[in-house]
This record gives C-alpha cells, structure tokens and sequence, in this order.
C-alpha cells in the first residue's frame, strides 16, 4: 500500500536536480529538445528518448543512463545529473561514451558509420573552478596545433552553479526550481507542473518513489544476508527468514560470495 501523503511532501521538494524526477520530465521529446538546443546552441530534432535507460558492457555489468536520446540525423546524447562532483569524474564520461558506441553498432558495421554521440553532464557545482557555464571537451591533435581529431565523441559539463539572465543561466535555475510557476521555460513547467500539481502526474510520481523504495530495502536486504553469510553460522534458512529474502536469493549470494 502506497503511503500517499508520505511521498506526496517528497514530490514537492522535487527538482530537475534530482535523476528520478529528471527523467521523468525529460523522456518528453519537447523538454529533451529544448534542453539539448540550449545547451549545444545548435538546431536539432529528436526522435527518440528514452529515460533510465539500461545498458551492459561485454561482462554483462549494467549502467542506467539518465536520458538516451536520438536525434533525426542519428547522433546520441546521454544526459546526466549529479549532485556530487566525485561522481562526474572523467573516466565516467569515457565509460558511458564507450558502452553507447559499442551498443549502437552491428557486427560488420564499418568504423566510418559510427554514430557521434555526446555525453553531458549537468553538475551542481563547478566541476572544474573554471567559472564557466560549459566545457566542451574535444580529442585534439597536440602536435598539429591541437588540431580536431575528428572522432565525433562529445563531451561536455554544465555547471549549474552559472545562474544568470543568458538561456544557459534560466536553464541552471530551472533545474534548481521546486514550484513550476517559478521556472522560465514554458515547456519544462508544464511538464514539471504536470508531476507536481496533477493527479495522473502525482499517481506516476508516488509510484516511482515507491518503487525506488522497495528496490532500496531489496539492496539493503542483500547488504545483510551477504554480511551473515561472511560472519555468522546461521542457515541459508535462517538468513532468509530475517532478510525477507528467498531461500534462493541468499543461495544465490552464498554461491557468489563462494567464487
């Protein structure tokens, strides 16, 4: 049973900050759109978008991207909101932007066809003390005066602590709005407005709060069965009577801990 007026004072506090609430906003192909012409200054079309969307590496480890989208020329955006620095780190840029490449081509696809993709960080605070509002971040040729590699791999930060009257600076405060009514762009209040204030948007909203409850208590769950498997004698039995777990599960996790 959902506790309705519990998740009712966190959706409130919502904001474009926070991943869940953000994804939910921008699997809207208008509110991606005007999001990524802002932030890139170019025209664009999007023709897909897809929000929390799962992708593995070769070993079967899965990553959740925020935002995957597609425009109508087939270049890829991954966009991704942190709130702490230290998990905006470089090497998270490459990781993401390899898995997409490896998961957007076919056996066979010659090289040349490789789609460009752009991977986008949209930071609370100023990653790089740069006082910028975004670093662009490209391959260059150092030895040909930094001339463009040519690779078609984008990266780039937004800080969200650049706050100003240009549209990049209303965009950062938009992200930082609780109430619809205080935000700038049209579009993104009224589907902000739409999770926060109406009830087919409050129904969605509780039920994601409430399944990313749930999935909290599961991971927590496994926590301390793994952590009696390594410390305690207690039976497979026993550890999933007090985990709530299944007899399976914690054999699962006794087999894994084995190897």
């Amino acid at each position: 049973m959902i506790n309705r007026e519990y998740y009712l004072e966190k959706i409130k506090r919502f904001c474009l900050m926070d991943d869940t609430f953000m994804s939910k906003v921008f699997e809207d192909k208008a509110c991606a759109e005007l999001l990524l012409r802002i932030i890139l200054q170019k025209d664009l079309t999007v023709k897909e978008v897809t929000s929390q969307y799962s992708i593995k590496n070769l070993q079967g480890r899965s990553i959740r991207l925020d935002i995957f989208a597609v425009d109508k020329d087939n270049k890829y955006y991954n966009i991704e909101v942190e709130n702490e620095s230290n998990r905006a780190i470089p090497k998270r840029a490459r990781y993401n932007s390899s898995l997409i490449d490896a998961n957007v081509t076919d056996i066979g696809d010659k090289y040349d066809k490789l789609p460009e993709n752009y991977i986008i960080f949209i930071t609370k605070h100023d990653v790089f003390k740069g006082g910028k509002p975004i670093y662009t971040i490209e391959r260059t040729i150092k030895e040909l005066e930094n001339t463009d590699f040519g690779d078609e791999s984008h990266i780039i930060y937004v800080n969200g602590e650049c706050q100003d009257e240009t549209e990049i600076g209303k965009l950062m405060h938009d992200f930082f709005c609780q109430n619809a009514e205080d935000m700038n762009y049209k579009i993104l209040a009224e589907r902000v407005g739409y999770f926060k204030n109406e009830i087919g948007g409050i129904d969605t909203m509780c039920q994601i709060a409430d399944e990313i409850r749930k999935d909290a208590q599961y991971e927590s769950a496994k926590e301390i069965a793994l952590k009696m498997i390594i410390e305690s004698n207690l039976t497979i039995e026993k550890i999933a009577e007090i985990t709530s777990l299944t007899i399976d599960e914690v054999k699962s996790l006794a087999e894994k801990k084995a190897v």
